[in-house]
């Protein structure tokens, strides 16, 4: 029996959950071609999926889940659909919601740092009880996994870890946009390092820069690292680059930067194009993620994957998803991580060691093999129909 499922891709547009729900879709229309899928897209975006084969179709849907009546519209629109699963890719599920359905849970950093108050009780309410009502729960990592059970109760046999997969553009030398590079990447890359005027070695930071993030450390880490390194012939002018949010949203991070001698060497890009994005990725003396808390963790994979030594934290899911491809360090520490990200610096051989370890750590990682699993869940929890 054809089992008919509809995918809530109204955050298509999103950096994170946007990656996961496009690469999901493309990887399950890879591998299956019996089941019937319906994409809710807004408007503006159904053109991105015409291409996908005959047992996909889109339906536009122009409201947000951040709308209050988005708890009653939503279920009742998907009513109208007439399908026997739903998925819904983030833990933002309406409190009307017709089952049976299965919610992604990506991050739990504000359940895990949530404070006393009534608005963050009500949101941990609001969190348990839709995973509660669903019928499976994918969790993106172990780690995030077992937050869900202990944080917020969720029995462990209602929950799957599946882990997610690198964008597929990272392990390709094609370009993702148009453009004037006439096809050559390496021209492409260096053309992109004299456009932003980055003529020195740098260590790179990606993400966003939310508290948990962690940046104020790896600030406080860099001006440690630049006063050791002040006369090193290679590394007297070593700069230290975020991409990520605008950094007007987080005045603290660039106080923290005045603060110290290296303030002048730390520069913040905001949001730049994929293309740009992997050239500075593949361009980085080192790539530091000192994040302290993580519910997968992609940027570390994504460094690795273009060829970037990478030093990360050793808490929440970065161990499992970076392996022995990576210097694991405590996200507290500043000295700890100063010296690590100096002897991936220094050290040639551990270099070339953590690269080599890179490269196939990344490759470990399959969209296709996600898909497979979520299909499964998808079966098992169609079987738990009202």
């Amino acid at each position: 029996m054809t089992l008919r499922i509809a995918m809530d891709a109204r955050h298509i547009r999103d950096f994170g959950i946007g990656t996961y729900i496009r690469n999901l879709v493309h990887a399950l229309a890879r591998i299956d071609s019996g089941e019937q899928y319906t994409l809710v897209l807004p408007p503006g975006e159904i053109e991105q999926f015409e291409t996908l084969p005959g047992n996909f179709r889109t339906v536009p849907y122009s409201h947000s889940d951040l709308e209050t009546t988005d708890h009653v519209s939503f279920p009742l629109f998907l009513k109208r659909l007439r399908v026997d699963l739903y998925h819904i890719p983030l833990n933002r599920v309406p409190l009307c919601m017709i089952r049976p359905y299965v919610v992604t849970i990506h991050d739990m950093s504000r359940q895990v740092f949530a404070e006393s108050g009534f608005r963050n009780q009500l949101s941990l309410y609001r969190s348990r009880r839709s995973l509660l009502r669903a019928a499976k729960v994918i969790a993106v990592s172990e780690a995030t996994r077992r937050d869900a059970e202990i944080v917020l109760g969720i029995p462990a046999a209602q929950i799957r870890r599946i882990y997610n997969a690198l964008d597929p553009r990272f392990l390709s030398r094609e370009f993702s946009e148009r453009g004037s590079h006439n096809g050559d990447w390496e021209q492409f890359r260096l053309n992109t390092l004299e456009r932003y005027q980055v003529g020195y070695p740098y260590i790179l930071y990606a993400g966003n820069i939310r508290p948990q993030k962690n940046i104020p450390r790896l600030i406080e880490a860099f001006a440690v690292l630049r006063g050791e390194l002040s006369s090193h012939p290679k590394y007297d002018s070593l700069r230290l680059i975020i991409i990520g949010d605008e950094i007007s949203k987080y005045p603290d991070v660039r106080q923290t930067a005045n603060k110290t001698r290296a303030g002048h060497a730390v520069r913040f890009l905001g949001y730049v194009p994929f293309d740009t994005l992997r050239a500075f990725y593949e361009s980085a003396a080192v790539f530091a993620f000192p994040s302290l808390y993580e519910g997968f963790g992609l940027p570390p994979l994504e460094a690795m994957a273009c060829g970037t030594p990478v030093v990360t934290s050793n808490v929440s899911s970065l161990p499992e998803v970076v392996g022995d491809a990576a210097v694991q360090v405590n996200p507290e520490k500043v000295f700890e991580i100063a010296r690590a990200l100096k002897n991936v610096l220094l050290d040639d051989a551990l270099r070339a060691t953590l690269i080599e370890r890179g490269y196939r750590q990344a490759a470990r990682f399959s969209w296709d093999d996600t898909a497979r699993e979520v299909l499964d869940t998808y079966r098992q929890a169609a079987k738990k129909r009202p």
